[in-house]
């Protein structure tokens, strides 16, 4: 059951306008999702997905990139695009008169993207220096390692930017091709919040919508957990990042109980990774963890910056806090844990854009839109057993470890042999 303000229709061949109206409201945010991202991508192409976002707004059958940013412009508007594994969205926010307007704009760039060549050469330069910046950057080395160790060659475990080769060889073609296949109907969601009437809005994109092609549910297999240790030193660099994680239900599963475990483990500076990591022993300074859950699966995941000769201090704390956590759970950490995720849950709930984007990945993993008194619901019903469970299984299996930046010798060896894992 979605939340009563919240109004879903289906337009246009199956796309389908999740509106979300606040009459007090003079401005509006609008975005198009489309269920197309970096795991739905060929290993050829890896990146493509980002490429197509960074063209979106460089012109279209009629307008040219100059006269998208001076008519989004002239209006008072905003214009923005990102990219992740499992979608694309593209977002204008501005006046509520001027609602019916955007949803038109967007679905001309979504629809009719021209991908001038002049502009692809410029925009293919610019990615291969973010590429060149990140390949330079541990914490995102570790991730991109983490997510291989995870996955191992499932499209899932692509990076979203993609890969040198691939972004130095994508053409004109090719985007518009990838277009074709992936951009129909039945992949995309129209999302607006704002002061709007949503029939109208589910009008205008009925209408804006009406000749995209229907298509196929851009469905992927889900990939099974591997697990492993990767490494990579980065010259340069002064600190060890790390990324440690286990496997979690997706989206459309039964996510809750990781949910609560990792905010019960590291969110919050009372929480046993930073209270005894950070402040009691101080051996790092950036720690986080978190329940990262997405269409096709979900991961654990705890990351850390520690000075190199820390590092193997860390790995064998974090093992031992696990372990303690799957022993017993602490009633008070628990009640401490639910509470931070209600909050978190009530505070995002007052941002439309943030809720229009969890329901558009909603209806694209599961179909429907679960309210959010649901979803309080079920992580408040979470037990103390539950977790503890989540955590004893977890450690029963095999883990996913990445290690980027200043390694010191020995350190994977020790990291695996803590976790039940081999030199990668």
């Amino acid at each position: 059951m979605q939340d009563p303000d919240l109004q879903l229709a289906d337009v246009a061949r199956g796309v389908r306008v999740l509106t979300i109206a606040q009459p007090r409201r003079q401005t509006v945010d609008l975005s198009v999702f489309v269920r197309t991202g970096s795991q739905h991508e060929r290993p050829r192409e890896n990146g493509i997905s980002h490429v197509v976002e960074h063209m979106a707004f460089k012109g279209t059958a009629t307008r040219s990139c100059q006269q998208i940013n001076l008519d989004a412009e002239l209006l008072g508007a905003e214009v923005n695009a990102h990219t992740d594994k499992d979608h694309t969205a593209f977002h204008m926010s501005g006046l509520a008169r001027d609602a019916p307007r955007f949803v038109r704009m967007l679905a001309e760039i979504v629809q009719h993207g021209s991908f001038p060549e002049a502009e692809l050469e410029r925009e293919r330069q610019v990615i291969l220096h973010e590429l060149t910046e990140d390949d330079e950057d541990p914490v995102t080395a570790a991730f991109k390692l983490f997510d291989q160790a995870c996955w191992g060659h499932h499209p899932y475990a692509q990076p979203v930017i993609g890969h040198r080769a691939a972004i130095a060889r994508i053409t004109r073609a090719d985007l518009q091709a990838y277009v074709q296949r992936q951009y129909t109907a039945c992949n995309v969601v129209v999302a607006v919040a704002g002061g709007i009437e949503p029939d109208r809005i589910a009008a205008e994109a009925a209408a804006a919508f009406a000749e995209m092609p229907r298509g196929q549910a851009n469905l992927v297999p889900p990939p099974p957990f591997r697990g492993g240790l990767k490494k990579r030193r980065l010259s340069g660099s002064a600190q060890t990042h790390s990324v440690i994680g286990f496997p979690l239900p997706s989206l459309a599963g039964e996510p809750h109980a990781g949910i609560v475990a990792a905010a019960l483990f590291g969110e919050g500076m009372s929480s046993p990774l930073l209270d005894q990591i950070r402040e009691r022993q101080g051996l790092a300074y950036h720690l986080a963890c978190s329940a990262d859950i997405t269409e096709l699966a979900g991961q654990f995941v705890v990351e850390a910056t520690t000075a190199p000769e820390q590092a193997g201090a860390y790995f064998a704390e974090v093992r031992r806090l696990l372990a303690e956590q799957a022993a017993r759970i602490d009633p008070v950490a628990l009640a401490r844990a639910r509470n931070q995720l209600a909050v978190r849950s009530l505070r995002q709930g007052e941002q439309a854009g943030r809720r229009l984007e969890a329901a558009a990945l909603d209806l694209f993993a599961r179909g429907a839109v679960r309210s959010q008194a649901e979803s309080l619901a079920r992580l408040q019903a979470v037990s103390a057993e539950q977790v503890r469970a989540l955590i004893t299984g977890m450690l029963a299996g095999p883990a996913a470890i990445a290690i980027a930046g200043k390694v010191p010798a020995g350190l994977a060896e020790r990291a695996g042999a803590l976790f039940g894992l081999g030199p990668g």
